[in-house]
């Protein structure tokens, strides 16, 4: 499945219990449809101790979010976005807001 939020993108999640929160994309999946955003979506993993790892527990981690359940966050309008593209005099494409017409960048 085809995304337009890249590696690095600040976004917000649009539902579910994180709904509101914004982050940074760590990693994204395109095969499965998901990203991995910083900060977000977090689950206790229990973890049995073994040889190598002495110590078990609980351990909390992030897990790939829906990329259906992020927007890309435009600083400007300082809101969750569609994306659109727009192809420039030399050929290239660039990201841009479709509320404000504002280039996005990936940082």
């Amino acid at each position: 499945m085809r995304s337009r939020i890249r590696k690095n993108d600040f976004v917000i999640v649009t539902t579910g219990k994180d709904a509101g929160k914004k982050g940074r994309v760590i990693k994204v999946f395109p095969d499965s449809g998901r990203a991995l955003v910083e900060g977000i979506n977090f689950v206790k993993k229990h973890s049995r101790p073994r040889q190598v790892d002495r110590r078990g527990g609980i351990i909390q981690m992030e897990k790939p979010i829906s990329v259906a359940n992020l927007m890309l966050f435009c600083l400007k309008c300082e809101k969750g976005v569609r994306i659109g593209v727009r192809v420039m005099d030399n050929g290239e494409r660039i990201r841009v807001c479709r509320s404000c017409g504002n280039e996005i960048e990936v940082s």
